[in-house]
This record gives structure tokens, sequence and C-alpha cells, in this order.
């Protein structure tokens, strides 16, 4: 009867462990007051030697076809694709979009901008492969390679203008189209594989991000097509929607990292600067928390059908930001120095050889 009892208890521990995680991933879409202080995008030091503003008449993205598929096939296909300035690469995982070049914007956007970048991919996902699913490219901002990693102690943010087309222009296709994304690090133990493994520490690379979905007129009920922004994620990893798209046309998007770990996500119509009141989101994704900012980068996906072109999105203006930056911007300076001590070798090699 003793044992019956016990085991009674411990049956109502295990139900109310489970509603409490229930009602702790039902509470995911709000973690604001288990993480720190936000910090609003676009607050620190501006890292110009790392940003872009695509103005540069001679900005050019050189591919070097066929693309990185690591993550569908474990194929890193070097050479990676690169811009002219150094700021943009293919990403290893995932090759970069079949169309990456400077446009005239197509509609007024941040005062004194002229030009954007625009993005769109035909061949996603493993080179000559019609999986006749959605795939995705990456671009990635470099600032991994040019700057290393930022400890989130540091306040790492940043932003981006997102030029969303009319919807009638969208690829015809319910799901997520474009995405905003941040890769980070932390730090985890587990156990090594085989059957003696013991337990090791590593570090663990994860990516949050925000997601743009569309949704077509005839999709749920719907009568009118749509779109809306969905974070990546809860506790669990797992996609959440956060915020309809109520206009086309520009947006604002931003995120930042604080010294306990959380990722903190914003999103605005239009172009002007990010506020509180813009602010989406705060999570630790998967449970984990932050530990370095690696770098942002964008996802553009498709069908991969080879006839079925991602849309058309525009990028402008994307911007690093860090709060506590005395010591990037002596990285900064360093790197400036060692490149003007370069050119000054190279002149003098010319003139030798004159």
């Amino acid at each position: 009867m003793k044992g019956c009892i016990v085991a009674w208890l411990v049956w109502i521990a295990v139900i109310a462990r489970a509603a409490d995680a229930r009602a702790g991933d039902a509470r995911a879409g709000d973690a604001r007051a288990q993480t720190a202080r936000p910090i609003v995008p676009g607050t620190g030091v501006s890292i110009d030697y790392v940003n872009d503003d695509f103005e540069d008449p001679n900005w050019k993205f050189t591919h070097r076809h066929p693309k990185s598929s690591r993550e569908q096939d474990e194929q890193l296909r070097g050479p990676r694709g690169t811009a002219s300035n150094g700021r943009w690469t293919e990403g290893p995982e995932r090759g970069q979009p079949d169309q990456i070049e400077t446009i005239e914007l197509p509609e007024e956007g941040l005062p004194g901008s002229r030009r954007g970048l625009l993005l769109r991919t035909l061949h996603s996902g493993i080179p000559g492969r019609r999986t006749q699913d959605v795939q995705q490219d990456d671009l990635i901002f470099n600032s991994l390679e040019l700057l290393g990693p930022i400890p989130v102690a540091e306040l790492p943010n940043f932003t981006v203008r997102v030029w969303l087309p009319p919807f009638a222009e969208w690829e015809q296709r319910s799901g997520p189209q474009f995405g905003v994304r941040m890769s980070t690090s932390t730090t985890v133990t587990e156990r090594g594989k085989g059957f003696l493994a013991g337990m090791e520490t590593k570090a663990e690379p994860y990516w949050p991000g925000m997601w743009i979905h569309y949704r077509r007129g005839s999709t749920r009920g719907k009568t009118v097509d749509g779109a809306f922004i969905a974070y990546r994620g809860n506790r669990l990893g797992h996609d959440v929607r956060v915020r309809e798209v109520e206009q086309t046309g520009w947006w604002t998007f931003g995120m930042s990292l604080t010294a306990d770990g959380a990722v903190h996500y914003y999103a605005r119509p239009g172009v002007g600067e990010l506020t509180a009141d813009d602010h989406l989101t705060s999570q630790f994704p998967y449970g984990y928390r932050a530990e370095q900012f690696r770098t942002f980068f964008f996802d553009v996906c498709n069908q991969n059908d080879g006839q079925s072109w991602s849309t058309a999105f525009v990028i402008d203006d994307p911007q690093l930001y860090v709060v506590k930056a005395d010591r990037i911007e002596g990285v900064v300076q360093r790197k400036i120095q060692a490149q003007e001590k370069r050119l000054l070798r190279e002149a003098a090699r010319a003139r030798k050889r004159r």
C-alpha cells in the first residue's frame, strides 16, 4: 500500500512538472521578465570598418560555383564567393544566392541612400539537384573574419533595412521567404561519441533570427495575401509567429545580445530608427545563453525546382554596433595600421622594380 501511495505521489509530481513545462512554453513568446533589459539595436558605436551602404558604383559580388552545401551533403566547395570590398561572403553551410547585385532603390528609403542590394536565388540547395522542396541560400556579413567574435558582455547589435515587394510579386508559395539572422555561440558539455566516451565541453554555434513568412490568400481561409514574422526560437528551438506584416515596402529589423546571453528581436515598418516600442520578444533560443556574437546573415528561400525564383528582396545599410566598443576599436585601429604598412611595402617594392 505504501508503495502505491509513493507511486501515486510521484505520478502527481510528474503531471505537475508537465503542466509547468506547458505553461513555460506558452510564456515562451515573451521572455522579457526573465532576461536583462534589452539593448535597442542601433545603440553604441557603429563599426564602420565592416559596415556597408552599397553606394560604391564598383561594388560587385564574385560567385565561385559550384556552391557550398555542407549542411546537406557535407561538401564545402571552396573557394567561397566574396564581395569586392571583402565585407560579404558565401556561407560554408549553404551557398550564396544566385543574384547578388546593387541596384537603384525600388522606392525612397533612408535619407541620402540611392542604392541597395538585391538578393534572389533560383538554384538553391545541393548544386545540380532538384529536390522539389524549400531550400535556402545564405549571404554572410564577414565580420567574424574581419574582427573576430565579440563577447556578449560588449553588447553587440545590428540593424538592417529590408524592402518587401508587393505581395503579387512574391514567390507564390506559403512559407518562409527571407531570414534576418545572427550567428552566436555558447559552451555545452555533453557525452562524446562512442560507447566508452566521457563527457566533453565544446563550443556550440547556433543561429537565432527572424523569418518573413508568406501566406497565400487561399491558405487557411484567408481571402487576401499576407505575411508575418516568426522568431527563432523559443527554449525548445521552435519558430514562433510574433507579428503580422501589415504593409509591404521598407521595414527595419534588428537584433541584440545582452550580457546574460539573451537574444532580443526588433522590427518595425518604414526606415526609422528602432525604438523600445519595436521590441518583439527576448529569448534564450534552444535554452542556450549566448557567449559570443559571431556575425549576422541573410537567408533567401525558394522552391528548389529549377524554375521558381525566390522573392526579390532588397537590403540596405546593414550596420553592426557595439556598446562597449573600446576593445573592438583597438582591433580596428591595429588592422588599419597593418593595412597601411602593407600598402607602403607594396609601393616600395613597385618603385624598386621601375
